[in-house]
């Protein structure tokens, strides 16, 4: 039997959260912290690897991401993968886990059921308030699409987790601006989403199998409120081709969300806005049940630059980070 080496990723400018501690500190997981030009210079915490913005390690790669962005996060994916992690859970300095975090192991879960191509807010099944994850389109915030599905329990293969955040869940600046109540979502059983049921899903609390490791690429030519968004919903045809399916459980992690401008993040959040839908439709065009994950991914995003959705320099760096899956 294969032993498990799962490893965690953070990105940071701030001195050891209680986040970092509390992570640190786990039995059974790695975790890894990834700075940048505003990171403190001997930044360092027990238990951590910490990859330094002068670091020679993944020197070519390095070299092709732009500093001060999320996305230099991808370095410390790559230490995983060359260390041999079964798993990596993506999260923020931010997210504080719960005592009992952790991700399903088991198989059989409830599973949502829609017809094709139907976009789901996962939010209404673990709370009655008005909220939603950022990514939703727009026009289906005051929708309720859980009428759309039905819940039935079978046999799942899941490949990426994602796990919600208590009090200041992922949310999209609309929702900051013209509400902003905190949410303490209720404790529920997991939900798999069928294949065709769609659901945003974010890069703070979120476990990938190693099968679906391409797919933790970030884009690094759109803006920082759309990066990781785009990851994931662009990742959900081509899990679905690889006979995968994206689970969500209960919050696990207390969100205490570093300081932000609201207005800052809907400026970019307007590129998610107007090009989430047309995104989601160019990677289901453009993804073969008979290519390989990292070839579906490199078809995709060939795709977005043909519709101008990422720039040219994103294909220089999907395909140096696809060389590590060769």
């Amino acid at each position: 039997m294969e032993i498990e080496k799962n490893y965690i990723v953070i990105t940071t400018i701030n001195p050891p959260t209680e986040a970092v501690v509390k992570f640190a500190a786990l039995s059974n997981y790695h975790l890894i912290v990834v700075g940048d030009r505003k990171t403190d210079a001997v930044w360092q915490h027990p238990n951590v690897h910490y990859i330094a913005v002068t670091s020679a390690f993944a020197t070519a790669f390095a070299q092709v991401l732009p500093y001060n962005h999320y996305c230099r996060k991808m370095l410390g994916y790559v230490y995983a993968l060359q260390q041999g992690a079964t798993s990596i859970i993506d999260t923020d300095d931010d997210n504080i886990p719960y005592n009992d975090w952790a991700f399903p192991h088991s198989t059989h879960h409830d599973v949502l059921t829609t017809a094709p191509n139907t976009y789901i807010n996962i939010y209404e099944y673990f709370t009655s308030m008005k909220i939603w994850p950022r990514g939703l389109p727009l026009h289906l915030i005051n929708t309720n699409t859980s009428t759309q599905a039905t819940l039935t329990k079978a046999n799942t293969q899941v490949g990426i987790w994602q796990g919600l955040a208590n009090e200041d869940p992922d949310v999209d600046a609309i929702y900051r601006l013209t509400n902003n109540t905190p949410c303490y979502f209720e404790q529920r059983s997991p939900i798999v989403l069928s294949q065709g049921a769609i659901c945003p899903y974010n890069s703070q609390n979120t476990w990938y199998t190693q099968a679906l490791f391409p797919l933790l690429y970030l884009p690094v030519t759109v803006t920082f409120r759309f990066t990781d968004i785009l990851r994931g919903i662009v990742a959900q045809p081509i899990l679905w081709a690889a006979g995968y399916q994206l689970g969500f459980t209960h919050a696990t992690v207390l969100q205490k969300r570093n300081a932000h401008n609201f207005f800052k993040d809907f400026e970019s959040e307007i590129p998610m806005y107007t090009q989430l839908e047309l995104s989601y439709n160019i990677a289901l065009e453009n993804t073969s049940n008979e290519l390989t994950v990292a070839q579906n991914l490199l078809q995709v995003y060939t795709a977005l630059h043909k519709h101008n959705i990422v720039q040219a320099h994103e294909l220089v760096v999907l395909q140096a980070w696809l060389s590590y899956f060769e």
